[in-house]
């Protein structure tokens, strides 16, 4: 019985020591071949072998500098020719770079969709068959932070007629309580009819004191020409306007209106009172819409929705302000709807987060994903034509009006 033992232990093999020793081969047999590869593209652009002398050379070598490659054997040390005359470009070089920059952008991507280190190490390894560590991780967010920062305070060009503002409100981690924070985001409508996100800003709460200095960051940047700024009727957001945007009107959104509307109606009653409030936004001028909204606020009262009534008699000349505007224009200038979409997409990437530990993070997170955003088909194509806006129009007589 003791012999069998013995005889068991002699065979036994060592998988994990053989498996090491198969991939340094591997390793080491790739190494080899990329290294021989270099080698003869270097030959290649100089004309000539190494030490070489031939009336057919171009260049002359310049000694050589090392590169870790990360391959699925694992990594492998590049002996990168340098030449003097001319760089020393490479198919294999120009793949890396590809490939190290295609991971960053995902190890980003990954982070600030909220997956957490651990788990974008396990990713990382499965994907690329190595492990990142989690400092790897903390440099990278780093280094694509400060480019969000300048993307933040960057100056804002040209003149913007249309400005849609709204918050979003986040949960972050506070002395180990959650509380709520919230994001001020600004996009807008260029001269040319473009648009773009113009700004996002941390904001204690929505407020007056919040808006402001969200106004006051956006100006000081640059921000002229508003002449109408679309939101909800945020708490302090129109005094804000008129001490930074004088000369703009506001239009609150007219979906934001209808929902505060049916919040005082009987909930068999919405569907009617819906169609009475479209009737107003249905007119053909602002004086029509003026006397249809009348003649909803009797109807109201009649049916017994005084509170419904009161609210419409008391805001709805904020929801007309887009009659002052060309009539193309006004399917998407009074309502708040291109920004809230936006807002929609900020809340699906932040959710798997939760709390976050700082405002800061939060703000980094939302702010990625609009700075991503502006840099899609989103921002070029052009979204109005901006003629009628800004060229005189001509009443029937031929004056100007």
């Amino acid at each position: 019985m003791n012999d069998g033992n013995a005889m068991g232990q002699v065979i036994q093999i060592d998988e994990a020591r053989i498996r090491d020793h198969l991939g340094e081969m591997v390793r080491g047999t790739v190494e080899e071949t990329l290294n021989a590869m270099l080698e003869a593209e270097a030959d290649q652009l100089c004309g000539a072998g190494r030490y070489e002398r031939s009336p057919a050379r171009q260049d002359t070598r310049a000694g050589s500098y090392e590169r870790t490659l990360q391959t699925k054997a694992g990594d492998v040390n590049l002996k990168v020719p340098k030449l003097r005359r001319q760089t020393f470009e490479t198919a294999i070089i120009e793949r890396y770079w590809r490939r190290e920059s295609s991971v960053e952008e995902a190890l980003i991507e990954m982070y600030l969709a909220g997956i957490s280190v651990r788990r974008v190490e396990d990713i990382t390894e499965a994907l690329w068959g190595t492990r990142v560590s989690p400092s790897t991780v903390s440099n990278l967010n780093k280094k694509i932070y400060t480019k969000i920062e300048a993307w933040r305070n960057r100056r804002i060009e040209g003149e913007h007629p249309y400005l849609y503002l709204d918050g979003i409100v986040m949960k972050r981690s506070w002395a180990g309580e959650v509380r709520n924070v919230s994001l001020l985001v600004a996009s807008a409508v260029n001269a040319e009819g473009f648009r773009e996100i113009l700004g996002i800003c941390e904001g204690a709460k929505e407020d007056k004191s919040g808006w402001s200095s969200f106004l006051r960051h956006l100006v000081d940047r640059g921000l002229r020409g508003v002449q109408l700024v679309v939101s909800d009727a945020c708490r302090g957001l129109v005094e804000s306007v008129a001490d930074y945007l004088p000369e703009a009107r506001y239009q609150r959104c007219m979906v934001h209106f209808y929902r505060n509307v049916f919040s005082h109606v009987p909930s068999t009653r919405v569907h009617e009172v819906s169609h009475m409030l479209k009737a107003i936004h249905a007119q053909e001028s602002r004086a029509a819409a003026d006397e249809k909204a009348r003649t909803v606020i009797a109807d109201l009262r009649a049916s017994r929705m005084a509170k419904a009534a009161d609210l419409v008699e008391q805001a709805v000349h904020e929801t007309l302000a887009y009659y002052a505007f060309p009539d193309i224009h006004w399917r998407k200038i009074r309502t708040n709807n291109p920004l809230e979409r936006i807002m929609k997409e900020i809340r699906r990437r932040t959710r798997v987060v939760g709390a976050f530990p700082d405002g800061q993070s939060c703000l980094n997170l939302a702010a990625a994903r609009l700075r991503h955003i502006a840099g899609t088909a989103w921002s070029t194509k052009c979204y109005m034509n901006m003629r009628p806006l800004y060229q005189p129009q001509l009443s029937e007589t031929g004056a100007v009006a």
